[in-house]
């Protein structure tokens, strides 16, 4: 049998878009021959809907999709993800389902099973858990297959992803048992990096164990701060790789269960080019989903507004991106050169807004308030919120949406100004480390063949540059120590005391907890952005901000 896995990028919320999609692909599917085509979990109304699900008409809305998919279901058979009203009993009155079309009807549903309530999700909050199997009957000439519905999660259900079963069903084996020819998983399972390894193992195994070949449909795309890298697969029955589609992009993966060999195999790198693609790809469907016409961002000659500026480019293209410098009295000359320089190899709109005239009027205004006191940070932080003032501008002038180019690394320990170079409406680099910052950059550079990043960008010490002769690391330990103690404290939920048998110094693990937890009023605050590791900042990692945690 020929199966097509549509690896679709839906919109939240638009339902006559994502049904016009689908519809697309069925018209593909026909004329490449398949019987069956397969959509992505809750496609029809983009995933994650969050509490678009609470709205009457929005359910009712999606319910008319699917039958007009159904209707268009005459020749061959599709599945695919919808939200399910429950007409009666107990629950939050919705399934997250599947449809199995054909025949221009709704032929079989199925409610998945499992509904994850760990870091970014929270589906327990919006669908009732299904409790039975289903198993489709799909025609394929003279044949008939039956095909096992199972959803995303359904899946991941095995004591080798966590060391434990998370849940007390196995919905991949029950299916197995009950006849199945073929497993069908529909997913919408957000990127990481280095997930893909896991996932691939992870499915490979569940086969192995039961012996049903598995067809593995994702979701691909950005939708607010999760990024989907798609993949979809197909395993024999044996646990082999027998197909792959393309990350990071649609693709339309035709699959021939009969044939002996691998189908398609498309190549997918881990590391520092998958993290690339994922934020060029988060960013640029948060711009285009959100309907900006171009971003917008500051260029200090640093390496967090140079990467941040080099993922728009790859985004959005040049014309579209708009950098600005705004040089104050304690801005270095090469810092101005690294900007203007960064601006013309990438070739986008740059200029020059000086703010020294600004700084001196501020603190003007407020030297009769602030007689007797030292200067001290605020006269400093006056500058980053002058600069967030003036980009706003920019913003707000010509439409364009303001990049901020915080990384992980300082919006853990609050070394950002609120209202200040925090302003702005999503963050590339907001779940990417300091020293994943150089390596964008690197590989950026590497992959042009040229310092497109000003190489005196990646060797100077980093510096906000808002008094004489600051650097970072007058107020921060070396990233490499930073950043290897918040992967642990914040991504691994290690304590202070694990930290510190682990071989770090005692003295600066305390500092950087206190730091992390003296901030999270300022994360609470900070612009949307892309999750790319396991523990990102935000949905994932929900801390209190009145608290005393130390």
């Amino acid at each position: 049998m020929k199966v097509l896995l549509g690896q679709i990028n839906p919109i939240v919320g638009d339902i006559d878009g994502n049904t016009r999609r689908v519809l697309d692909v069925l018209d593909e599917a026909r004329r490449r021959g398949a019987a069956l085509a397969i959509l992505p979990e809750l496609c029809l109304i983009g995933y994650p809907p969050r509490d678009l699900l609470l709205r009457h008409d929005f359910i009712l809305r999606n319910v008319e999709a699917v039958e007009r998919v159904a209707e268009a279901c005459r020749d061959l058979t599709v599945i695919v993800g919808f939200a399910q009203p429950i007409a009666e009993g107990t629950g939050t009155g919705i399934h997250n389902s599947a449809a199995a079309c054909s025949e221009g009807r709704v032929q079989q549903t199925y409610a998945k099973c499992l509904l994850p309530t760990y870091d970014v999700f929270d589906e327990s909050r919006y669908f009732t858990p299904g409790r039975t199997v289903r198993i489709a009957t799909v025609p394929a000439g003279a044949a008939r297959i039956r095909v096992g519905l199972t959803i995303c999660e359904d899946l991941w259900n095995d004591a080798q992803f966590g060391g434990r079963p998370v849940y007390g069903l196995d919905p991949i084996a029950a299916t197995a048992r009950a006849g199945a020819d073929l497993i069908v998983n529909i997913s919408a399972s957000p990127f990481e990096n280095g997930k893909h390894a896991e996932r691939e193992r992870l499915f490979a195994a569940q086969v192995r164990r039961h012996g049903v070949p598995l067809l593995y449909c994702a979701q691909v795309g950005g939708n607010d701060d999760l990024l989907f890298d798609g993949v979809s697969m197909a395993f024999n029955g044996r646990g082999e790789l027998a197909a792959r589609a393309k990350p990071f992009e649609e693709d339309l993966l035709l699959v021939d269960t009969d044939e002996a060999g691998p189908d398609r195999i498309e190549p997918y790198q881990e590391g520092t080019e998958s993290l690339w693609r994922a934020v060029v790809l988060g960013t640029r469907d948060y711009v285009r989903k959100c309907g900006f016409s171009g971003v917008v961002l500051g260029l200090s000659g640093g390496v967090d507004s140079a990467v941040a500026a080099a993922i728009a480019v790859d985004a959005l293209g040049v014309e579209n991106v708009h950098g600005a410098a705004m040089p104050s009295r304690f801005s270095s000359p090469h810092s101005l050169e690294d900007a203007g320089a960064l601006a013309r190899n990438l070739g986008i709109d740059f200029r020059v807004l000086p703010i020294a005239h600004v700084h001196s009027a501020l603190e003007q205004t407020l030297s009769p308030s602030f007689e007797g006191r030292t200067p001290d940070v605020t006269e400093e932080n006056l500058q980053a919120r002058i600069r967030g003032n003036l980009l706003m501008a920019l913003s707000n002038k010509f439409g364009w949406l303001l990049l901020a180019t915080s990384n992980k690394s300082e919006l853990a320990v609050g070394y950002c100004t609120l209202y200040g170079d925090m302003c702005g409406g999503f963050a590339p680099l907001s779940d990417v480390p300091k020293t994943g910052v150089y390596e964008l950059a690197r590989y950026f550079n590497a992959r042009h063949g040229r310092d497109v990043i000003p190489r005196s960008t990646l060797l100077k010490p980093p510096s906000a540059e808002l008094r004489e002769n600051q650097t970072d690391q007058d107020s921060l330990p070396p990233y490499d120590v930073l950043d290897a103690i918040l992967e642990r404290y914040v991504e691994r939920d290690e304590c202070v005391e694990e930290i510190v048998r682990a071989g770090f110094d005692r003295a600066t693990v305390q500092r950087v907890a206190r730091m992390v937890a003296r901030s999270e009023h300022k994360r609470t605050q900070a612009a949307l952005g892309i999750k790319v590791t396991s523990r990102a900042f935000g949905a994932g990692r929900r801390m209190p901000v009145a608290a005393r945690t130390l």
